[in-house]
Protein backbone atom coordinates (compact mmCIF):
# COMPACT_ATOMS: atom_id res chain seq x y z
CA UNK A 1 0.00 0.00 0.00
CA UNK A 2 1.52 3.32 -1.09
CA UNK A 3 5.24 3.22 -0.15
CA UNK A 4 5.17 0.13 2.06
CA UNK A 5 8.16 -2.08 1.27
CA UNK A 6 10.32 0.91 0.32
CA UNK A 7 13.51 1.30 2.36
CA UNK A 8 14.91 4.77 3.02
CA UNK A 9 18.12 5.69 4.82
CA UNK A 10 18.36 9.32 5.91
CA UNK A 11 21.49 11.02 7.16
CA UNK A 12 20.32 14.58 7.67
CA UNK A 13 19.57 17.25 10.26
CA UNK A 14 17.20 20.16 10.73
CA UNK A 15 14.13 20.18 8.47
CA UNK A 16 14.21 20.01 4.66
CA UNK A 17 15.81 16.58 4.18
CA UNK A 18 14.37 14.96 7.34
CA UNK A 19 10.97 16.40 6.42
CA UNK A 20 11.01 14.70 3.03
CA UNK A 21 11.85 11.36 4.64
CA UNK A 22 9.10 11.96 7.23
CA UNK A 23 6.50 12.34 4.48
CA UNK A 24 7.65 9.04 2.99
CA UNK A 25 7.44 7.44 6.43
CA UNK A 26 3.88 8.74 6.74
CA UNK A 27 3.12 7.08 3.42
CA UNK A 28 4.42 3.71 4.57
CA UNK A 29 8.14 3.64 3.77
CA UNK A 30 10.58 2.12 6.27
CA UNK A 31 12.86 5.03 7.16
CA UNK A 32 16.08 4.69 9.13
CA UNK A 33 17.42 7.97 10.48
CA UNK A 34 21.19 7.94 10.99
CA UNK A 35 22.45 10.49 13.51
CA UNK A 36 25.79 11.38 14.99
CA UNK A 37 26.35 10.63 18.69
CA UNK A 38 25.29 14.22 19.46
CA UNK A 39 22.04 13.87 17.53
CA UNK A 40 20.00 16.07 15.22
CA UNK A 41 20.10 19.71 16.32
CA UNK A 42 16.28 19.90 16.38
CA UNK A 43 16.26 17.57 19.38
CA UNK A 44 17.38 20.58 21.43
CA UNK A 45 14.11 22.46 20.77
CA UNK A 46 11.54 21.66 23.47
CA UNK A 47 13.65 18.68 24.66
CA UNK A 48 11.84 15.37 24.90
CA UNK A 49 11.65 14.30 28.55
CA UNK A 50 9.27 12.38 30.78
CA UNK A 51 8.14 15.71 32.22
CA UNK A 52 7.60 17.24 28.75
CA UNK A 53 7.22 14.30 26.37
CA UNK A 54 6.99 14.50 22.61
CA UNK A 55 9.22 17.28 21.25
CA UNK A 56 6.90 18.72 18.57
CA UNK A 57 9.72 20.19 16.45
CA UNK A 58 11.76 16.99 16.18
CA UNK A 59 8.65 14.80 15.99
CA UNK A 60 7.19 16.71 13.07
CA UNK A 61 10.18 15.87 10.88
CA UNK A 62 11.00 12.44 12.26
CA UNK A 63 7.87 10.58 13.34
CA UNK A 64 7.62 6.99 12.26
CA UNK A 65 11.36 6.54 11.68
CA UNK A 66 13.86 4.18 13.27
CA UNK A 67 16.79 5.88 14.94
CA UNK A 68 20.40 4.74 14.55
CA UNK A 69 23.56 6.37 15.89
CA UNK A 70 26.76 6.02 13.83
CA UNK A 71 29.98 7.95 14.07
CA UNK A 72 30.82 8.34 10.39
CA UNK A 73 34.08 10.01 11.38
CA UNK A 74 35.39 6.48 11.93
CA UNK A 75 35.99 3.86 9.22
CA UNK A 76 33.71 1.43 11.06
CA UNK A 77 30.90 3.97 11.18
CA UNK A 78 31.23 4.76 7.48
CA UNK A 79 31.26 1.05 6.61
CA UNK A 80 28.10 0.48 8.62
CA UNK A 81 26.39 3.40 6.87
CA UNK A 82 27.42 2.05 3.47
CA UNK A 83 25.99 -1.32 4.42
CA UNK A 84 22.64 0.30 5.26
CA UNK A 85 22.74 2.32 2.04
CA UNK A 86 23.46 -0.80 -0.03
CA UNK A 87 20.26 -2.38 1.25
CA UNK A 88 18.12 0.73 0.78
CA UNK A 89 16.09 2.00 -2.14
CA UNK A 90 16.67 5.67 -1.27
CA UNK A 91 19.36 7.63 0.56
CA UNK A 92 18.59 11.19 1.64
CA UNK A 93 21.17 13.61 3.00
CA UNK A 94 21.76 17.32 3.48
CA UNK A 95 25.38 16.95 4.54
CA UNK A 96 27.45 19.46 2.59
CA UNK A 97 28.93 18.11 -0.67
CA UNK A 98 32.55 18.72 0.34
CA UNK A 99 32.16 16.73 3.55
CA UNK A 100 30.50 13.84 1.76
CA UNK A 101 33.28 13.71 -0.80
CA UNK A 102 36.01 13.72 1.85
CA UNK A 103 34.28 10.81 3.59
CA UNK A 104 33.74 8.85 0.39
CA UNK A 105 29.97 9.09 0.82
CA UNK A 106 29.15 11.29 -2.16
CA UNK A 107 27.17 9.87 -5.07
CA UNK A 108 30.16 9.37 -7.36
CA UNK A 109 31.92 7.36 -4.67
CA UNK A 110 29.07 4.92 -4.05
CA UNK A 111 27.11 4.66 -7.31
CA UNK A 112 29.10 1.80 -8.85
CA UNK A 113 28.66 -0.35 -5.74
CA UNK A 114 24.97 0.63 -5.35
CA UNK A 115 23.56 0.94 -8.88
CA UNK A 116 19.91 0.75 -7.78
CA UNK A 117 20.21 3.40 -5.10
CA UNK A 118 18.32 6.67 -5.54
CA UNK A 119 20.60 9.22 -3.90
CA UNK A 120 18.80 12.42 -2.88
CA UNK A 121 21.03 15.38 -2.02
CA UNK A 122 19.31 18.36 -0.41
CA UNK A 123 21.49 21.46 -0.55
CA UNK A 124 21.41 25.19 0.04
CA UNK A 125 22.74 26.38 -3.31
CA UNK A 126 23.20 23.23 -5.40
CA UNK A 127 25.83 20.53 -5.68
CA UNK A 128 28.17 22.45 -7.97
CA UNK A 129 29.54 25.94 -8.26
CA UNK A 130 31.42 28.27 -5.90
CA UNK A 131 28.71 28.23 -3.22
CA UNK A 132 28.04 24.50 -3.08
CA UNK A 133 29.50 24.28 0.43
CA UNK A 134 28.16 27.58 1.78
CA UNK A 135 26.11 27.12 4.95
CA UNK A 136 22.40 27.74 4.36
CA UNK A 137 19.04 27.70 6.10
CA UNK A 138 15.68 28.31 4.53
CA UNK A 139 15.58 31.81 6.04
CA UNK A 140 18.86 32.67 4.29
CA UNK A 141 18.66 30.76 0.99
CA UNK A 142 14.96 30.15 0.30
CA UNK A 143 13.59 33.38 1.78
CA UNK A 144 16.29 36.01 1.56
CA UNK A 145 18.71 35.03 -1.22
CA UNK A 146 15.96 33.97 -3.65
CA UNK A 147 14.46 37.46 -3.81
CA UNK A 148 11.32 36.26 -2.08
CA UNK A 149 11.71 38.43 1.01
CA UNK A 150 12.28 41.57 -1.04
CA UNK A 151 9.32 40.69 -3.28
CA UNK A 152 6.97 40.07 -0.35
CA UNK A 153 7.98 42.69 2.22
CA UNK A 154 6.57 46.14 1.39
CA UNK A 155 9.30 48.73 0.82
CA UNK A 156 7.99 50.90 3.66
CA UNK A 157 8.53 48.11 6.22
CA UNK A 158 11.66 46.83 7.94
CA UNK A 159 12.65 43.40 6.56
CA UNK A 160 11.62 40.37 8.59
CA UNK A 161 12.47 36.66 8.37
CA UNK A 162 10.14 33.88 7.33
CA UNK A 163 8.88 31.57 10.06
CA UNK A 164 11.15 28.58 10.87
CA UNK A 165 10.86 25.65 8.49
CA UNK A 166 8.66 27.49 5.99
CA UNK A 167 10.95 27.11 2.99
CA UNK A 168 12.28 23.81 4.29
CA UNK A 169 8.87 22.20 3.91
CA UNK A 170 8.53 23.46 0.35
CA UNK A 171 11.94 21.95 -0.37
CA UNK A 172 10.95 18.73 1.38
CA UNK A 173 7.96 18.32 -0.91
CA UNK A 174 10.14 19.01 -3.94
CA UNK A 175 12.51 16.29 -2.73
CA UNK A 176 9.69 13.78 -2.28
CA UNK A 177 8.39 14.43 -5.79
CA UNK A 178 11.86 14.14 -7.32
CA UNK A 179 12.59 10.89 -5.49
CA UNK A 180 9.29 9.37 -6.59
CA UNK A 181 10.02 10.35 -10.21
CA UNK A 182 13.39 8.59 -10.00
CA UNK A 183 11.73 5.61 -8.34
CA UNK A 184 9.24 5.35 -11.22
CA UNK A 185 12.10 5.50 -13.72
CA UNK A 186 13.90 2.71 -11.88
CA UNK A 187 10.98 0.34 -12.40
CA UNK A 188 11.84 0.41 -16.09
CA UNK A 189 15.62 0.81 -16.09
CA UNK A 190 16.57 -1.04 -12.92
CA UNK A 191 18.99 1.77 -12.10
CA UNK A 192 18.94 4.49 -9.50
CA UNK A 193 20.20 8.02 -10.00
CA UNK A 194 21.30 11.18 -8.29
CA UNK A 195 18.45 13.53 -7.33
CA UNK A 196 19.29 17.06 -6.21
CA UNK A 197 17.08 19.72 -4.67
CA UNK A 198 18.11 23.02 -3.15
CA UNK A 199 16.63 25.71 -0.99
CA UNK A 200 17.49 28.38 -3.56
CA UNK A 201 15.82 26.49 -6.42
CA UNK A 202 12.71 25.78 -4.35
CA UNK A 203 12.58 29.47 -3.43
CA UNK A 204 12.92 30.53 -7.06
CA UNK A 205 10.09 28.17 -8.01
CA UNK A 206 7.87 29.29 -5.13
CA UNK A 207 8.22 32.95 -6.22
CA UNK A 208 7.89 31.84 -9.84
CA UNK A 209 4.98 34.15 -10.77
CA UNK A 210 7.12 37.22 -10.12
CA UNK A 211 10.38 35.61 -11.22
CA UNK A 212 8.78 34.61 -14.52
CA UNK A 213 7.91 38.24 -15.22
CA UNK A 214 11.42 39.34 -14.28
CA UNK A 215 12.98 36.76 -16.59
CA UNK A 216 10.65 37.57 -19.49
CA UNK A 217 10.58 41.36 -19.32
CA UNK A 218 13.61 42.31 -17.24
CA UNK A 219 11.54 43.94 -14.52
CA UNK A 220 8.62 43.19 -12.25
CA UNK A 221 6.47 45.10 -9.78
CA UNK A 222 6.38 43.22 -6.48
CA UNK A 223 4.79 44.11 -3.14
CA UNK A 224 4.15 47.82 -2.82
CA UNK A 225 3.22 50.10 0.02
CA UNK A 226 -0.51 49.75 0.68
CA UNK A 227 -1.32 53.23 -0.62
CA UNK A 228 0.32 52.44 -3.97
CA UNK A 229 -1.31 49.09 -4.71
CA UNK A 230 -3.27 49.07 -7.97
CA UNK A 231 -6.52 47.53 -6.72
CA UNK A 232 -8.60 49.32 -4.14
CA UNK A 233 -10.82 46.32 -3.35
CA UNK A 234 -8.01 43.78 -2.95
CA UNK A 235 -5.97 42.98 0.13
CA UNK A 236 -6.49 43.24 3.88
CA UNK A 237 -9.15 45.26 5.67
CA UNK A 238 -9.76 45.76 9.40
CA UNK A 239 -13.25 45.16 10.84
CA UNK A 240 -15.09 46.85 13.70
CA UNK A 241 -14.06 44.11 16.13
CA UNK A 242 -10.37 44.61 15.29
CA UNK A 243 -10.05 41.59 13.03
CA UNK A 244 -8.48 41.45 9.60
CA UNK A 245 -9.85 39.83 6.47
CA UNK A 246 -8.32 39.35 3.03
CA UNK A 247 -10.20 39.78 -0.24
CA UNK A 248 -9.01 38.77 -3.71
CA UNK A 249 -11.21 39.87 -6.65
CA UNK A 250 -11.65 37.37 -9.45
CA UNK A 251 -13.61 39.21 -12.14
CA UNK A 252 -14.61 42.79 -13.01
CA UNK A 253 -18.05 42.35 -11.42
CA UNK A 254 -16.35 41.90 -8.05
CA UNK A 255 -16.17 45.71 -7.83
CA UNK A 256 -19.94 45.93 -8.02
CA UNK A 257 -20.29 43.22 -5.39
CA UNK A 258 -17.84 44.94 -3.04
CA UNK A 259 -19.75 48.22 -3.24
CA UNK A 260 -22.89 46.33 -2.21
CA UNK A 261 -21.01 44.70 0.69
CA UNK A 262 -19.85 48.05 2.08
CA UNK A 263 -23.19 49.83 1.42
CA UNK A 264 -21.92 52.13 -1.32
CA UNK A 265 -24.18 51.24 -4.28
CA UNK A 266 -24.33 54.88 -5.42
CA UNK A 267 -20.70 54.62 -6.55
CA UNK A 268 -21.75 52.27 -9.32
CA UNK A 269 -23.50 55.09 -11.17
CA UNK A 270 -20.34 57.19 -11.48
CA UNK A 271 -18.34 56.57 -14.70
CA UNK A 272 -14.97 57.18 -13.06
CA UNK A 273 -15.51 54.09 -10.87
CA UNK A 274 -16.18 51.81 -13.83
CA UNK A 275 -13.62 48.97 -13.71
CA UNK A 276 -10.88 48.58 -14.55
CA UNK A 277 -9.81 51.63 -12.57
CA UNK A 278 -6.39 52.84 -13.69
CA UNK A 279 -6.26 56.26 -12.01
CA UNK A 280 -4.32 55.90 -8.74
CA UNK A 281 -6.19 58.74 -7.03
CA UNK A 282 -9.49 56.96 -7.72
CA UNK A 283 -8.00 53.66 -6.55
CA UNK A 284 -7.00 55.27 -3.26
CA UNK A 285 -10.49 56.67 -2.91
CA UNK A 286 -11.96 53.19 -3.41
CA UNK A 287 -9.61 51.74 -0.82
CA UNK A 288 -10.60 54.44 1.67
CA UNK A 289 -14.28 53.61 1.09
CA UNK A 290 -13.57 49.93 1.72
CA UNK A 291 -11.62 50.76 4.87
CA UNK A 292 -14.52 52.87 6.11
CA UNK A 293 -17.13 50.28 5.19
CA UNK A 294 -15.44 47.34 6.86
CA UNK A 295 -14.67 49.43 9.94
CA UNK A 296 -18.45 49.53 10.54
CA UNK A 297 -18.90 45.74 10.30
CA UNK A 298 -17.81 42.94 12.59
CA UNK A 299 -15.90 40.06 11.04
CA UNK A 300 -19.04 37.89 11.22
CA UNK A 301 -21.16 40.56 9.56
CA UNK A 302 -18.60 41.22 6.84
CA UNK A 303 -18.15 37.50 6.22
CA UNK A 304 -21.87 36.96 5.79
CA UNK A 305 -22.07 39.76 3.24
CA UNK A 306 -19.00 38.57 1.34
CA UNK A 307 -20.35 35.03 1.22
CA UNK A 308 -23.69 36.30 -0.02
CA UNK A 309 -21.90 38.01 -2.92
CA UNK A 310 -19.71 34.92 -3.55
CA UNK A 311 -16.50 36.89 -3.13
CA UNK A 312 -13.21 35.11 -2.44
CA UNK A 313 -12.14 36.10 1.07
CA UNK A 314 -10.72 34.69 4.28
CA UNK A 315 -10.33 35.87 7.85
CA UNK A 316 -6.74 36.30 9.01
CA UNK A 317 -6.71 33.43 11.46
CA UNK A 318 -4.33 32.79 14.33
CA UNK A 319 -2.64 29.43 14.73
CA UNK A 320 -4.84 28.87 17.77
CA UNK A 321 -7.92 29.38 15.58
CA UNK A 322 -6.58 27.00 12.95
CA UNK A 323 -5.86 24.37 15.61
CA UNK A 324 -9.47 24.64 16.85
CA UNK A 325 -11.01 24.81 13.38
CA UNK A 326 -13.53 22.17 12.36
CA UNK A 327 -12.74 23.00 8.75
CA UNK A 328 -9.03 22.30 9.25
CA UNK A 329 -9.80 19.07 11.07
CA UNK A 330 -12.12 17.93 8.30
CA UNK A 331 -9.57 18.91 5.65
CA UNK A 332 -7.01 16.61 7.30
CA UNK A 333 -4.58 19.24 8.59
CA UNK A 334 -3.71 17.31 11.75
CA UNK A 335 -2.59 13.85 12.86
CA UNK A 336 -2.26 12.29 16.30
CA UNK A 337 1.29 11.19 17.09
CA UNK A 338 2.61 9.00 19.87
CA UNK A 339 4.93 10.95 22.17
CA UNK A 340 7.21 7.99 22.95
CA UNK A 341 6.28 8.03 26.64
CA UNK A 342 2.87 6.38 26.49
CA UNK A 343 0.87 9.45 25.50
CA UNK A 344 0.06 11.25 22.27
CA UNK A 345 -0.40 14.74 20.87
CA UNK A 346 -1.71 16.43 17.75
CA UNK A 347 0.74 17.45 15.05
CA UNK A 348 0.64 18.88 11.51
CA UNK A 349 -0.18 16.34 8.82
CA UNK A 350 1.62 15.85 5.52
CA UNK A 351 -0.23 17.89 2.86
CA UNK A 352 -1.81 14.99 0.99
CA UNK A 353 -4.09 12.19 2.05
CA UNK A 354 -5.49 9.08 0.47
CA UNK A 355 -9.23 8.65 1.18
CA UNK A 356 -9.34 5.12 -0.20
CA UNK A 357 -6.81 3.84 2.32
CA UNK A 358 -3.29 4.56 3.53
CA UNK A 359 -0.81 3.25 6.10
CA UNK A 360 -1.50 4.39 9.65
CA UNK A 361 0.34 7.54 10.72
CA UNK A 362 1.40 8.42 14.22
CA UNK A 363 4.33 6.31 15.43
CA UNK A 364 6.65 8.28 17.71
CA UNK A 365 9.88 9.85 16.56
CA UNK A 366 12.85 7.77 17.72
CA UNK A 367 14.89 8.56 20.78
CA UNK A 368 18.57 9.05 19.98
CA UNK A 369 19.98 5.69 18.87
CA UNK A 370 16.83 3.84 19.92
CA UNK A 371 16.97 1.27 17.12
CA UNK A 372 20.72 1.04 16.49
CA UNK A 373 21.11 -2.57 17.49
CA UNK A 374 17.87 -3.69 15.87
CA UNK A 375 18.67 -2.08 12.53
CA UNK A 376 22.29 -3.19 12.40
CA UNK A 377 21.37 -6.77 13.32
CA UNK A 378 18.83 -6.80 10.49
CA UNK A 379 21.52 -5.49 8.14
CA UNK A 380 23.68 -8.50 8.97
CA UNK A 381 26.24 -7.26 11.48
CA UNK A 382 27.30 -9.55 14.32
CA UNK A 383 26.77 -8.66 17.96
CA UNK A 384 30.46 -7.94 18.58
CA UNK A 385 30.60 -5.61 15.56
CA UNK A 386 27.56 -3.76 16.84
CA UNK A 387 29.03 -3.54 20.32
CA UNK A 388 32.16 -1.96 18.88
CA UNK A 389 30.15 0.59 16.94
CA UNK A 390 28.05 1.48 19.97
CA UNK A 391 31.00 1.76 22.34
CA UNK A 392 31.66 5.42 23.36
Amino acid sequence: MLLQGLKVVEMATWVAAPGSAAVMADWGAEVVKVESPTGDATRAFQPDTAESPGNPIFSNENRGKKGVVLDIGTPQGRDALKLLMSQADIFITNTRPGSLKRLGLDYDSVKSAMPRLIYAAVTGYGLTGPEADVAAFDITAFWTRSGMARAMIPPDQEPFPSRPGFGDHVTALATVSAVLAALHERTGTGRGRLVETSLIRAGAYAIGWDLGLQLRYGEVVTTQARADRPSGISGFFRTADDRWLCIVPRTLDCFMKMMLVIDRPEVLAEPRFEPPIVDMATTREVRAMCDEGFAKLTLAEAGARLDEQDLAWAPMATLAELAASEMAETAGCFVTVEDGWGGSFRAPAAPARFPEGAPPVGRAAPKLGQHTREVLEAAGLHADEIDALMRP
